[in-house]
């Protein structure tokens, strides 16, 4: 049954154009560069220095693996699209509410702010 499965998902590679090893080596590859870029942007944040460079590349690594998908896939049913863009927004969502709760603490004392700024995003 194992076996099955593997040669169906290794199957969907080359049906769609796309090699499942480096779509997974990506997407796993990725996530120690999209946790360090998301703490340089969080740092920056709360150092109030410049957020453009880390929100860039932490949304680059967040998007690569489906960017890949997107570059080298071929005949892709348009719901895949469709999920991958509800992916891509939950997974913001998501990431928004980290780096504000990240920023809301004082990091000098380690308690809350009194009023917690929001960035308008």
């Amino acid at each position: 049954m194992l076996e099955s499965f593997i040669d169906w998902f290794m199957g969907l590679g080359e049906q769609y154009g796309v090699n499942p090893i480096i779509f997974g080596s990506i997407y796993v590859g990725a996530i120690p560069f999209f946790t360090l870029s998301l703490g340089w942007l969080i740092r920056n944040i709360r150092k109030k220095k410049p957020i453009v460079v880390p929100t860039l590349l932490s949304g680059f690594f967040f998007i690569s693996a489906y960017l890949y998908l997107m570059i080298a896939g071929k005949n892709i049913p348009l719901w895949v699209y469709g999920v991958v863009v509800a992916l891509i927004a939950f997974g913001a969502y998501s990431t928004v509410q980290k780096v504000r709760t990240q920023t809301a603490t004082n990091p000098a004392a380690g308690t809350p702010n009194p009023e917690p700024q929001t960035p308008n995003l």
